[in-house]
């Protein structure tokens, strides 16, 4: 297989792996476990609090000791044998502690897996912000092929989605031995302590502009932590109204919330255009602006004729929500740094978005559900206005401090912040 192919199984396999439970542990939890608001919040996050340290300590490994493909591999093993072990069990406080295992292993491999293939396309001469989003595009597919084998086989509440997960995780564990070789760097960039130690991504953050922008990459990864805990739920929700039991929503919500994943096919491969023509702010406030739609939408949805429209909308407007700030915002970070910190900066990215930024979203909009409801029943249009409102909030504050300005060419001049 040509380099671009084998990227694409990589990053099918890698997102395949997510896509089996991530939108659908949280009902599984709820409903079939019976966890609270509170405690599915606290499970989710775990994948927050692997990934404040995980990622970033990880990308030094791959920087300077480790191959990031051998690296690669280990980290799946580790996820596998935590998924299959998360499968049997019942108490919300182990399950909190098997799966803060599973995510300290798996979170490093969605930066590792970026790296992988920034340095992949580099080897073969390969411009990263051209070819890299088509490549990324097989991972959104391998997501939605995920959720739909749950949803059709009827795992979502129950636990053979995680073992599914675990056996995938395994396969790309035996794949990864096929992966180019990445060479280690073990040269400091400076002299510095901070260099020697492998810290050399946390220089980014004297730069005003890249402070900022992680700042944000961190508070919208709040944002996506609270869409991937209760969104499943929520949609399960509609069977308490006997008008509902049987609507296709309600027996499958994960084929739904797949149209999310539709999406982002279009917005990823539209990236590259947006990201040259408009540059980073004017990509990020987009993405801003779908999210607040994203939760508006869910406020008013329903699965009456009506409803189903917003709810559709709804996952439409997802797939430029989540590609226009993620997949975005590391090209963006890929372009802006020193290739000897490549795997470091990708983890820093990660650290903030996965890590700080879906701890505290786990956190707080489990707080916000549980808030909301009264003995069971929780109301979820007020939940949902409550998250877009702060993503309104959010994109002001961004428009105002973020300064940047782009060029057709795809230089950044950075403003006296």
């Amino acid at each position: 297989m040509n380099i671009k192919t084998r990227l694409k199984v990589m990053l099918f396999l890698q997102y395949f792996v997510w896509g089996s439970w991530l939108v659908t542990l949280g009902a599984y939890m709820i409903k079939t476990l019976n966890f609270s608001g509170a405690e599915v919040g606290l499970v989710y996050s775990s994948k927050g609090v692997a990934a404040i340290l995980m990622p970033g300590i990880i990308g030094i490994i791959a920087d300077k000791y480790i191959p990031a493909n051998r690296l690669y591999m280990i980290c799946h093993i580790i996820c596998a044998g935590s998924l299959f072990y998360a499968a049997t069990v019942t108490d919300s406080t182990l399950m909190f502690w098997i799966m803060l295992i599973n995510a300290m292993a798996f979170m490093p491999t969605i930066a590792l897996s970026n790296s992988i293939s920034y340095s992949s396309l580099s080897q073969y001469q390969l411009d990263s912000v051209a070819n890299f989003p088509p490549i990324r595009v097989f991972g959104t597919v391998g997501f939605i092929i995920a959720m739909w084998s749950i949803s059709l086989l009827k795992f979502e509440l129950s636990s053979m989605q995680l073992y599914i997960a675990g056996s995938c995780s395994l396969l790309l564990a035996l794949y990864s031995l096929t992966l180019p070789h990445i060479a280690v760097n073990k040269k400091a960039i400076s002299t510095s302590w901070v260099s020697k130690l492998g810290l050399d991504a946390l220089v980014l953050f004297k730069k005003p502009i890249m402070a900022v922008f992680f700042l944000f990459a961190m508070l919208l990864g709040a944002v996506l932590q609270i869409t991937n805990t209760f969104g499943s739920p929520f949609l399960h929700d509609f069977a308490r109204d006997p008008l509902y039991q049987d609507s296709l929503i309600v027996q499958y919500p994960s084929i739904l919330l797949s149209v999310s994943q539709m999406a982002e096919v279009g917005f990823i491969l539209a990236i590259p255009f947006f990201l040259k023509r408009y540059g980073i702010k004017t990509v990020m406030l987009l993405s801003m602006l779908a999210w607040t739609l994203r939760f508006g939408f869910f406020a008013f949805g329903d699965p009456s004729a009506i409803g189903l429209m917003f709810l559709i909308m709804s996952m439409i407007v997802y797939g430029c929500a989540f590609d226009f700030f993620n997949i975005s915002g590391s090209i963006f970070i890929e372009k802006e740094v020193d290739n000897r910190m490549r795997a470091s900066a990708q983890g820093l990215f990660m650290t903030m978005v996965n890590g700080v930024g879906a701890y505290f979203g786990a956190i707080v909009s489990g707080l916000v559900v549980d808030y909301f409801s009264v003995d069971g029943v929780k109301d979820w249009q007020t939940i949902w206005l409550v998250f877009a409102s702060y993503t309104v909030v959010l994109a002001v504050i961004f428009y105002f401090t973020f300064h940047y300005h782009h060029n057709r060419e795809g230089e950044l001049t950075v403003a006296k912040a």
